[in-house]
């Protein structure tokens, strides 16, 4: 089986990088489980390939977790990586969607110019009192890519350009990203931004269809064959979803005892499936009651034995 792969690569003597990415197995995983229509796998794929690229130069031990909430017939699009490019997605539509297959990204999720896009930065160790770092603007641009290449620029002063693509079976990036002038690449600024602008145009001949069909290393070098460049080890996306008994034990908690023993009088029981990987889940009574006297959830916890795929 061919590994996902995600390949980082340096133009020497320029303060410019790239990457390329191309997610196979991890996307067929994701969409396993649901059936979308086919402009929601496009930007759910699309959103797929931009979060490992971004998620690649992170420094840190979380997740990055990417969201577009959109008020159309597509309510919320999320992607999620964490360290070690462990990945999960899923999309949310409107009870009464209807989508048309050559919808637009503005019909899909900004109808009504409400939409927004945001990125979560979640430690797993947070020191005391250490909240998140979100990021989260306004959806301008025609595409995923326009939407994020925005979002680096406003929040991040990084100049950022992404190529995106996706369809039943794979989901493709190539990002470049011009970096602070450190003094460490013997180059000019000028020289630095004669070399920004040449990659980009080089990046901007690119196919959608080239990117979708054409392994890492032949584009690498169709694409810039006259550079210089530096690459670096692969690194390889997966599919893994963080969900477990204890989360959703304390997703009941947080929605109170009242609340959760009023859906007991009604259901006799609770039943939660996981939105990213199908993982099933169900509470009665006498879990209920364990849940809420412990101090916390893992302590109220009984071993799950009515969990199933």
């Amino acid at each position: 089986m061919t590994m996902d792969t995600l390949q980082r690569f340096m133009f020497e003597n320029a303060s410019v990088r790239g990457e390329l990415v191309e997610i196979s197995e991890t996307w067929r995983q994701v969409l396993a489980r649901q059936n979308y229509p086919a402009p929601v796998k496009v930007l759910l794929g699309e959103m797929l390939a931009a979060a490992a690229l971004l998620s690649a130069n992170l420094k840190f031990n979380g997740a990055l977790i990417m969201q577009i909430h959109g008020d159309g017939p597509v309510r919320l699009l999320v992607v999620e990586c964490e360290a070690g490019l462990r990945m999960r997605a899923t999309a949310k539509l409107a009870p009464d969607a209807v989508i048309d297959d050559t919808a637009s990204l503005a019909n899909l999720i900004n109808t009504h110019g409400h939409g927004r896009f945001v990125i979560t930065l979640d430690p797993l160790e947070k020191l005391p009192g250490q909240q998140p770092y979100q990021g989260i603007v306004p959806l301008t641009g025609d595409s995923v890519a326009q939407i994020i290449e925005g979002y680096m620029l406003r929040s991040e002063q990084l100049d950022t350009r992404m190529w995106l693509a996706a369809d039943d079976n794979v989901s493709r990036g190539l990002l470049l990203q011009k970096l602070p002038k450190d003094g460490g690449t013997g180059a000019s600024e000028s020289d630095d931004l004669e070399t920004w602008n040449r990659t980009v145009m080089l990046g901007s001949t690119v196919q959608r269809d080239e990117l979708l069909k054409t392994d890492i290393s032949t584009l690498m070098r169709r694409l810039f064959w006259e550079e210089t460049i530096r690459v670096f080890d692969p690194q390889h996306p997966v599919f893994q979803c963080s969900c477990s008994r204890e989360k959703v034990g304390n997703m009941l908690k947080m929605l109170g005892q009242e609340e959760v023993d009023s859906a007991l009088a009604e259901l006799g029981k609770l039943e939660i499936d996981c939105d990213f990987c199908g993982q099933h889940y169900e509470f009665d009574s006498v879990d209920c009651t364990q849940l809420f006297a412990a101090e916390t959830a893992s302590a109220g916890l009984q071993p799950p034995g009515d969990v199933r795929h």
